[in-house]
């Protein structure tokens, strides 16, 4: 039986990562660190990844992970998502620990322990956009002989901070010192999460996986990826909900506070139902994912299609609602906003989610 409920365990992991973030990663920050156009924090990851042991959450401990779930991985990207921290978590403790796992092979077993350390930040080199079910870009890179790559992708996120690319070629998986590759910064509507063209001119790689592992370690990646990113969407409702309430308590108008209002209670309430459900659909992909359930594919598609709505809304009412304040770029309902929007494009839209799930139940896409 699905368990949605928390754990001790994540609620203490909880804790831990939202003192953290209270800490070391307020709206302020976030702004003045975003208004420079290089939006992540080294040491907050450093001690996300390191002191609190994030990172190789979904490392077994024999690779000098934490040994945990989905399940823990899906708290931390709440938290970071009711925060909307600039950190490298989805791209590089989800996706790209994800498709290292998924290779098993001798080779990546190093690159797996750097990452569950928090000594290296490793990106893959696929568009934002990519989603579950879709077909992989594996012709944009090819190797000209010898692990030589050659090759140019779009909309990578956190590259920038990237240490070890994981680039998918004609050939396998291979992984590229990030060094070795031309970064080209993209104008992105997230400012807290970067974009950038990858453009691989004779680079070196070092081969860790054939074509069809390559292939199935990406597709496996792209579907934990998706479910996970619920749990972020999920975050963004959750601050844009409580942020919005706290306001309109305290907001007068008339001699009264706007909350008082019938119209505006409505609307609340309805956000509350949308967000509960939310979390409940969240949670259950993340338990899917956990213990390796059949219907896990499915279980994230009803996830994403539901949670990446419920998280724009959200945050277009929590803008609305704000009034005029909420319209301005000191107040921070513009970065939530921004992220919600970007996830909903980010591994599938809910549109492309809501096809995947009539085709697992054998109905005509809508």
């Amino acid at each position: 039986m699905t368990d949605l409920l928390y754990s001790d365990t994540e609620e203490e992991l909880r804790s831990a990562v939202r003192s953290l973030l209270a800490d070391r990663c307020d709206s302020a920050a976030v702004l003045a660190r975003a208004e420079t156009g290089r939006p992540h924090d080294p040491a907050l990851w450093d001690t996300l990844a390191t002191g609190i042991g994030a990172a190789g959450l979904l490392v077994p401990e024999k690779l000098g992970g934490q040994g945990a779930s989905h399940r823990e991985a899906a708290v931390v990207l709440e938290e970071l998502g009711r925060a909307v921290a600039p950190v490298p978590y989805l791209t590089s403790a989800v996706l790209a620990t994800e498709i290292l796992l998924g290779c098993d092979t001798p080779e990546v077993t190093p690159l797996l322990r750097e990452l569950a350390s928090g000594d290296r930040v490793c990106v893959p080199v696929v568009p934002l956009s990519l989603a579950p079910g879709a077909p992989l870009p594996v012709g944009a890179v090819r190797d000209s002989g010898g692990g030589v790559l050659t090759g140019r992708v779009t909309a990578v996120a956190d590259a920038v901070a990237a240490d070890v690319l994981l680039v998918l070629a004609d050939t396998g998986l291979y992984a590229v010192p990030a060094a070795s590759a031309e970064l080209a910064a993209q104008v992105p509507l997230d400012l807290t999460r970067p974009l950038a063209t990858v453009t691989l001119g004779a680079a070196a790689g070092t081969l860790l996986a054939d074509p069809a592992t390559a292939r199935a370690a990406v597709a496996g990646a792209l579907l934990s990826g998706a479910g996970l990113l619920a749990s972020e969407q999920l975050g963004i409702a959750e601050w844009c909900l409580t942020e919005t309430v706290g306001y309109v308590r305290g907001r007068h108008q008339f001699n009264r506070p706007v909350g008082s209002f019938q119209a505006l209670k409505h609307r609340l309430a309805r956000l509350w139902l949308d967000v509960a459900s939310a979390r409940a659909a969240a949670r259950a992909a993340a338990d899917a994912l956990a213990v390796a359930a059949p219907d896990a594919p499915l279980t994230v598609a009803v996830a994403q299609a539901y949670c990446s709505g419920v998280a724009v809304r959200a945050a277009e009412e929590c803008v609305q609602l704000h009034g005029g304040i909420g319209m301005t770029w000191e107040h921070p309902a513009h970065l939530y906003l921004k992220r919600a929007k970007a996830d909903a494009v980010a591994l599938g839209t809910a549109g492309h989610h809501r096809g995947l799930v009539a085709d697992f139940a054998e109905l005509p896409s809508p």
